[in-house]
């Protein structure tokens, strides 16, 4: 999951999708990279479960997961957590 998030085109396309759900072409139009890399990235980021799409016809819509993002807080507050004795 955190692979996902290591990568400064896939945070730059998380910023895109907290505006809400948007289409593989109008994320396209707004980051600096070609349709086979935004392919590979968004795979990356459905996989991680941090990013859920839905196939309408030809158009891909990506929106950002509220199960994945809230899984991604728990873990993180998990492995960065102090131990009390």
């Amino acid at each position: 999951m955190f692979k996902a998030l290591c990568d400064e085109q896939r945070l730059k396309i998380l910023d895109l999708l907290r505006t809400g759900k948007k289409c593989g072409c109008e994320l396209l139009e707004n980051v600096e990279v070609g349709q086979s890399s935004l392919s590979y990235h968004m795979k990356i980021l459905v996989e991680s479960g941090i990013v859920e799409s839905e196939q309408h016809g030809k158009c891909v819509n990506y929106n950002i997961s509220e199960t994945g993002s809230l899984y991604a807080i728990k873990i993180l507050k998990e492995i960065t957590s102090i131990e009390k004795l």
